[in-house]
């Protein structure tokens, strides 16, 4: 169907949702009133009345009957493209769904569908049709079918859409609803004070029936920003969202968040209004679909990464609105330059910088996604220097480096495209033999810190750099996108002796340790041990009974001294052995230790 306004089933909304609705009415109109100013009653009543007919049922708890708790242990997610593995004919999404249960059953408790729908360019990121799947993929039942059973991740690309999209052909024609969906700016205008991601030129040139407009493009010139002061947008949007909860989402990424709302003579970046989109978002999810996920994108500084929990507000004492979930961009650069620099001094310096989070917040982890390493998260806690040789060595192991553009009008490194295990192919000294060992430890690393982990589906098969895949597309990105053949794929898994087969049965083999035990709960207590600079101890815990755990990894290609003091405390118990721990003094290179203690 087109994105315009549709007829939508009306639901019958719970005994809970009614009693919270002046609750929820308030609420709304707090965040409206801030966007929308005298507009906000009209905005609230027409937002009301999208609710009422297109809220998904919301069943109504039995009395007494506590909350469902947001997370567990067992969370941890797989990220993956709709066409990530083909086989002939058979739509991908199918073929995907089969490959979870044949393969990984009881594995991965969600997964992360990258955009499914139909598009232009950027691989999904340039939405031609929003309430549409792409029938190259599939359709809704076989979304339906991967949501079953498992948590559904699915992206609300918020910030632009398609020129192929409808509301881009409305702009054209002068027609309405797209109209007035979109930015026009005086290509004169002063706009030096706005971050950019991309290298790009930010003003897109567009023919019109009016003549030539000039257009706000973040991204590209195919992905043209739309306009959220018009909150005609924001309503569309809202709509859009209710339309995936009632396909079975349960976690809505927002994408490109960062960059929603725009001012002249501000940055363009994080703006008040931003946030109030958000908390806006966060009231409808509580309200028609409590138990929903909000997970925010912002390849940004760690600092500002942060402020998507709503900070300010926690820190006036009040409760969480804003993100459930932010992404740890900083993780995968900094723990790219520990394990290339064998010294995790500096990643355990940051491990122990993050902030208490409040009940209701959590960090996503991972090492690897459909986009680059970012190199903005670095920024305050790596040296220029460093950085560049970091750069420069991703470039000998066949990766590549996206700019963007500063006001000044230079461009300096915005992200590294490389797949996470070419990245891990050697240290500062060039490529050795312990490629396996340093990506296995990686990942065991990631999995062992507070939060939720994803895995990208290219790291569970240990895929090298697709060079082919960017001669063909001509973009860096597609280095890190490659769509297996599931044969060729399979053939791989069931060899002998072939990095994929010993990665992907590793990583099983770990998950399957990690989602029965209680100190991988996204919500225990994290703190890091002091140790050699070739050692990262992590301890998750004490719970309440007492247990807890130590996540030891050697970060070197040299055997390390096991030189940590919570050792000689008493016995430990070896998860991955499943037997008491033998006095150990020292550790191999990369090797990785879980063990745990009752109190």
């Amino acid at each position: 169907m087109p994105d315009r306004p549709t007829v939508s089933p009306i639901f019958t909304p719970s005994l809970a949702t009614l009693l919270d609705a002046d609750g929820f009415r308030r609420r709304a109109r707090a965040h409206l009133d801030l966007l929308y100013g005298e507009r906000a009653e009209e905005v609230l009543r027409r937002l009301l009345t999208l609710l009422g007919h297109q809220a998904p049922p919301s069943p109504a708890p039995s009395r007494g009957e506590s909350p469902a708790p947001l997370w567990s242990e067992r969370d941890q997610w797989l990220i993956g493209y709709g066409d990530s593995l083909l086989d002939g004919d058979r739509p991908p999404l199918e073929v995907l769904g089969d490959f979870l249960d044949e393969r990984l059953p009881d594995t991965f408790s969600g997964v992360h569908l990258l955009p499914f729908f139909p598009w232009s360019s950027d691989d999904g990121f340039s939405v031609i049709h929003y309430r549409e799947v792409d029938p190259a993929l599939g359709d809704w039942e076989q979304i339906r079918a991967l949501a079953k059973g498992r948590d559904l991740a699915v992206d609300l690309v918020l910030n632009h859409v398609s020129r192929e999209s409808l509301w881009f052909i409305d702009y054209l024609t002068g027609s309405q609803p797209g109209r007035d969906f979109f930015i026009e700016m005086d290509p004169e205008t002063d706009l030096s004070a706005v971050v950019r991601p991309r290298s790009s030129p930010l003003l897109v040139p567009v023919p019109t029936r009016r003549g030539t407009r000039h257009l706000w493009a973040t991204f590209s010139e195919d992905q043209i920003d739309l306009n959220f002061a018009n909150p005609d947008v924001l309503l569309e949007f809202i709509g859009i969202l209710l339309f995936y909860l009632s396909q079975g989402a349960r976690i809505v990424r927002l994408d490109a968040i960062a960059y929603l709302w725009k001012e002249i003579g501000t940055p363009c970046i994080h703006l008040p209004q931003t946030h109030e989109v958000v908390r806006l978002l966060r009231a409808v999810v509580d309200h028609v679909a409590p138990g929903t996920l909000l997970l925010t994108e912002t390849n940004v500084p760690h600092h500002e990464n942060l402020s998507y929990f709503g900070l300010e507000r926690l820190a006036e004492g009040g409760e969480p609105d804003e993100a459930h979930l932010v992404y740890q961009f900083s993780l995968p650069p900094l723990l790219l330059h520990t394990l290339t620099a064998g010294d995790a001094t500096l990643l355990a310096d940051w491990l122990e910088s993050l902030p208490e989070l409040l009940p209701g917040c959590s960090y996503l982890n991972f090492t690897a996604s459909h986009d680059g390493i970012g190199v903005r998260p670095l920024e305050g806690w790596l040296p220029p220097h460093e950085i560049e040789a970091l750069l420069e060595l991703m470039h000998r192991f066949g990766g590549f480096v996206s700019m963007r553009r500063r006001a000044d009008g230079t461009d300096i490194p915005y992200e590294i495209n490389i797949t996470w295990f070419d990245a891990m192919r050697g240290t500062r000294r060039g490529p050795d033999p312990w490629q396996v060992e340093r990506f296995l430890c990686s990942q065991h690393l990631m999995l062992a810190l507070r939060g939720i982990p994803a895995l990208y589906l290219h790291c569970l098969t240990a895929t090298p750099n697709d060079l082919e895949g960017v001669e063909r597309s001509g973009r860096l990105r597609s280095i890190n996108r490659r769509r297996w053949r599931l044969n060729e794929l399979e053939e791989l898994l069931d060899s002998r002796h072939t990095p994929t087969r010993e990665v992907f049965l590793a990583l099983k083999r770990r998950l399957a340790v990690r989602r029965v035990e209680p100190c991988f709960h996204p919500d225990a207590p994290q703190r890091v041990h002091p140790a050699p600079p070739g050692l990262l101890v992590v301890q998750r815990g004490p719970l309440a009974d007492g247990r807890r755990l130590l996540a030891i990894h050697n970060v070197s290609d040299q055997r390390q001294p096991l030189e940590v003091a919570a050792l000689a405390e008493g016995e430990w118990f070896d998860l991955l052995e499943n037997e008491p721990c033998a006095p150990v003094e020292s550790l191999a290179p990369y090797r990785t230790l879980w063990l745990v203690r009752e109190s």
